[in-house]
Parts: C-alpha cells; structure tokens; sequence
C-alpha cells in the first residue's frame, strides 16, 4: 500500500490592524460575524463552542459548522478548533478536522495571520472536502478578515465578490 502524506490546507494573510483587534475578530461572537459567518456561537475556553453558522435558512445541522469547539487557546497568539465538512458531503461531514490559527504581531497596527487545516482522509468525500478548503480558507474566510479592517464588517445581506476580496 502507498503511504500517504499527511496533507494539510496552509494559508496567510497580513491584516492592516493590531494583534488585539484581529484576536477579538477569531474569538468573540462580535468579531466572528464581521467576517466569518452570519451567525456564531463561541465559547472561549479549550472544550468551548466554536460554531458558526452559515446558512441560517437551513434546518439544525446543516448549517454550518455546527458541533465544533475548542481544542487548545494561547490567548492572542493561537486558537486551534475542530472543523467539519459543508453538507452537501454528508459522508464526511461527521468527521472532525484539525485548524490551527496563528497571529503574529508585525507592527503595532499589522498582524500576520497564519492557517493550518489538517487531519484528513483519502479518497472520495474527504478529497472533496479537502478541495474546498483549500479555496475556502485563503479566497474567502481570510480575504473576508481583511474586508472587515479595510472596508468594514460583511454585510451577509450581500457578502462581498471575489473581486472585492481580491
């Protein structure tokens, strides 16, 4: 059997504010829905919920990433949560995967912010869901942190384009 390398989605992006801001953008519910999802539910502390709910005219379990939560906080510095697949995979959607965010202060009114999503398997779904995360993360989710401290908090009534995230 071939061995398998442990993928892992990887992304970056400077954010033009301070360290403080953009840890309060990860981990309070404020902050997350200014650039993460619609709606969240967070609870800052290793176990805690990390929820954020995209598609609020869905039923309980399909709207987002429901269910997820906390492994590990070092407070404005790291966070690493669980994450699942969209719905449209529900094969894999029950799994849990591994994201680890990192924030590194550049100046006092830049930070770098650095993404790991890792935990994956092979073939199929997990292929598929590892696909979309490898847009999702660095074309959407970490552009849209940036939108939120150069142009302002998303408007989910019309969530910025592409172009406009570019």
């Amino acid at each position: 059997m071939e061995a398998l390398l442990d993928r892992a989605v990887y992304a970056e992006i400077t954010i033009p504010t301070n360290l403080d801001e953009v840890w309060q953008a990860w981990t309070t519910e404020a902050g997350a829905v200014s650039f993460f999802a619609p709606r969240a539910r967070i609870d800052l502390r290793p176990g805690g919920a990390y929820e954020m709910y995209f598609d609020l005219d869905e039923q309980p379990g399909k709207q987002g990433g429901e269910g997820m939560h906390f492994l590990a906080i070092q407070p404005e510095q790291m966070l690493s949560f669980t994450w699942n697949a969209p719905p449209e995979l529900p094969g894999v959607r029950g799994e849990m995967t591994h994201v680890v965010v990192r924030l590194y202060p550049l100046d006092s009114q830049a930070t770098r912010v650095t993404l790991k999503h890792d935990g994956w398997g092979s073939g199929g779904e997990w292929d598929q869901a590892f696909e979309y995360f490898e847009r999702a993360w660095p074309k959407i989710v970490l552009p849209r942190l940036r939108y939120r401290f150069t142009v302002g908090p998303v408007d989910w009534q019309r969530p910025p384009s592409a172009q406009e995230l570019a």
